[in-house]
């Protein structure tokens, strides 16, 4: 049962109803788009623990204008994808300007985000709805299913049709935030055939301190739950301490995915630390750029943004220390028995 939110981050049922009429009177016209022919573009997917700076990095990578990326706009268009990908170029890209007639977008994406949610229309958004109807869990109680199960419910052609008809239209790889997909990592990267896994980790203190004023921010508690739950969350939750739950949170999602990268070949992933990015961006475009020219998808473009970001949090309260040692202490003791 999903915990009450507090009124600013609570759902429009009106807009949503809305969308889904939308989208059912355009999903002929979408079917239609999956049979045309397609250039392969790679898939981009960003992963890692909530909260750990995968939509500061997405952002990032919007605003390099190199990679077609899901919108706040093509949000709306979550079954309809590549069409809602066609209507967006139609409004907001240069080429298509006619005196300025409607061309009063901005199209240049800020670096700010409330709980991962973006403000603006072509700004990042999470495409939640659009992974929810690949990822049909079953069980109401946690958000996973292992592999083998997920297989016989995923529709890998339409999945990948669609990802494959975005990146076409805007004739660019696409970028997906893909934390839907922290525990699921292999099976992706079985049925996309150009792929780069990106895998984001941050200082496990200042991870926590940003989920604690998560939980504030969206239950008005601390102790209420927040984000994906996760294959552990029966054992978390009976952790009655909120500050090492979460600690729990972090390191088993990140445990998740780095076991999995193991197995992933190094042209298909990038690891990078949340901190050494905002220190040099430029360093994880080079390391991206090159596994792109690998997947024959070279990108021409000098690198052209930001140079650094500066780092929010610095004074971490002991709480925090002592409640994720407390924690690492418990999976220290499990692992010896």
């Amino acid at each position: 049962m999903e915990e009450k939110r507090n009124k600013e981050f609570q759902r429009n049922k009106d807009l949503e109803n809305f969308l889904k009429e939308i989208n059912e009177d355009l999903l002929i016209a979408e079917k239609e788009q999956l049979k045309k022919q397609m250039k392969e573009y790679p898939v981009i997917l960003v992963v890692g623990a909530l909260r750990s700076g995968t939509t500061l990095l997405t952002q990032w990578l919007a605003n390099t204008k190199q990679f077609a990326y899901a919108t706040n706009v093509l949000s709306r268009f979550y079954e309809t994808p590549i069409i809602g990908a066609k209507i967006q170029r139609l409004l907001f890209d240069e080429k298509y300007n006619f005196r300025n007639e409607i061309l009063n977008f901005s199209t240049k994406v800020d670096y700010i985000s409330e709980n991962g949610k973006t403000k603006g229309a072509l700004a990042p958004n999470e495409f939640w709805y659009f992974w929810r109807r690949f990822f049909k869990y079953e069980n109401s109680d946690i958000d996973y299913m292992p592999d083998d199960e997920l297989e016989k419910v995923f529709d890998n052609d339409v999945f990948y049709k669609e990802l494959m008809g975005v990146a076409n239209v805007f004739e660019k790889p696409i970028v997906l935030k893909a934390m839907i997909a922290n525990y699921n990592i292999e099976f992706l990267d079985k049925i996309l055939n150009k792929v780069i896994f990106i895998h984001v980790k941050r200082n496990p203190y200042t991870n926590i301190a940003s989920i604690l004023e998560a939980r504030k921010r969206q239950y008005g508690d601390i102790n209420k739950w927040y984000s994906f739950r996760i294959p552990e969350i029966n054992e978390l939750l009976n952790i009655h301490n909120p500050i090492e739950q979460i600690a729990g949170q972090v390191y088993y999602n990140n445990r998740a995915i780095s076991k999995a990268l193991v197995n992933i070949s190094e042209e298909r992933k990038i690891e990078i630390q949340y901190e050494d990015f905002c220190e040099n961006p430029l360093k994880v475009y080079n390391d991206l750029k090159e596994k792109l020219k690998i997947q024959g998808c070279p990108i021409s473009e000098k690198y052209c943004g930001e140079l650094r970001f500066e780092l929010t949090r610095k004074n971490i309260d002991s709480n925090i220390i002592e409640s994720y040692r407390r924690f690492m202490k418990r999976i220290d003791k499990n692992s010896l028995e």
